[in-house]
């Protein structure tokens, strides 16, 4: 097994034994804590602590499992101790395997078996011990006392003034610090791999750049022709909105894209609206897709004036509009009104085609009844 793989294997065992050992050590609200053991008492089996500070001085017949903000093992345990806190320190002995997860991890005592500890930093002092190995992953990792077997770490810094009764392994951007016969094994330092990338030549980026040109000129504009095939009365009818003050729709456009989110946002929060948000930002979607076909379209209206096809209104917004888009810069302002404009548009004319505005426009296109006309609820009027 490598060393890269067993890290990784190690990583999993901490995150998972810490999210075992967060939620036993929680209890209710209404039960009382259980408090740490004394210097003077023993407690056997596996012993559970989360608190904002937490302190094992007593002897403890088996595995201690520990989460809080500090986390401090003085006493004696017979079995493992895993712990993830902000600040871990270990000063008594631990007759098992470490398994520690923190921002600074300190072990001063002694500690059987092995280590797998993930933290900013990592100090062994020199009457810190451990009986095996040490795996983990660090910024800061600094042994004084004794390793028993094999160092296989990840880290940015390492010194070593201690004892290392196997192999160092680590995987760092620079050298350690080690001590003349610190390591009696052998020293291997993996170098992280180094990007292969090339830096393209400012030709070779303007080939790429015009490849993404032409891609989105054909692509786009096989979109915007299968509109103005297939569609062509629903463009005119949209874009009729932006032809004699585009503002109000511009307005209508930037409010909506505003509000609209928002009002989805809200709905998702809520259980039974879920349903209804879910449906309605697919529609949102839809809609803001469909804008660079209605962009396209009154671009083409704007150089058209006469009666050409709906198609080649189309093609031609279409393509000055994709290009638009690939300028640095002016693409965001392109993008930005192509989004308000379209957006306004639809939701005006979805305003227009709403049952009583068919029924108002009926109305108010019916002649007017004769002056001095009077309805004696026949369907003719009589002149006084």
């Amino acid at each position: 097994m490598n060393v890269l793989s067993r890290i990784y294997r190690s990583t999993g065992a901490v995150l998972l034994v810490c999210f075992l050992a967060f939620f036993p050590g929680t209890e209710p609200a209404e039960a009382a804590p259980t408090p740490p053991p004394s210097a003077s008492s023993k407690s056997e089996g596996p012993q559970f602590y989360s608190d904002l500070s937490v302190e094992v001085s007593g002897v403890v017949d088996g595995d201690v499992y520990a989460s809080g903000q500090n986390v401090t093992i003085s006493g004696n345990v017979t079995g493992d101790v895993i712990a993830a806190a902000q600040t871990i320190t270990i000063t008594g002995n631990v007759g098992g395997n470490v398994r520690l997860a923190g921002q600074n991890v300190t072990i001063s005592g002694d500690v059987s078996r092995s280590g797998t500890i993930f933290a900013a930093s990592i100090i062994v002092t020199a009457t810190g011990k451990l009986g095996n190995d040490l795996v983990g992953a660090a910024s800061d990792l600094k042994i004084a006392g004794n390793v028993g077997r094999d160092l296989m770490v990840s880290v940015d810094r390492l010194s070593i003034d201690g004892t290392v009764g196997g192999n160092a392994t680590y995987y760092s951007d620079t050298e350690a610090q080690i001590a003349q016969g610190a390591v009696d094994g052998a020293v291997e330092r993996v170098a992280p791999p180094q990007s292969t990338s090339e830096e393209r030549s400012p030709g070779a980026s303007f080939v790429a750049w015009l490849r993404g040109l032409l891609y989105a000129l054909v692509a786009l504009s096989l979109v915007t022709l299968f509109a103005g095939l297939l569609f062509p009365r629903w463009l005119t009818r949209v874009t009729n909105h932006l032809m004699p003050s585009p503002w109000k729709a511009l307005l209508v456009g930037f409010l909506a894209a505003i509000a609209v989110p928002v009002a989805l946002l809200v709905l998702l929060v809520t259980i039974i609206g879920a349903p209804l948000a879910l449906t309605g930002l697919l529609v949102w979607i839809a809609l803001s897709l469909a804008t660079f076909v209605y962009g396209a379209f009154y671009v083409g209206r704007l150089l058209f004036r006469g009666d050409q096809h709906p198609v080649l209104k189309s093609f031609v917004g279409g393509l000055i509009l994709i290009t638009a888009l690939q300028v640095p810069w002016l693409n965001i302002v392109v993008w930005l009104a192509m989004v308000s404009f379209g957006l306004g548009a639809q939701l005006l004319e979805f305003h227009s085609q709403r049952p009583w505005s068919a029924k108002s426009e009926l109305d108010a296109t019916s002649p007017a009844p004769l002056p001095g006309a009077v309805d004696d609820g026949d369907t003719s009027a009589r002149t006084l």
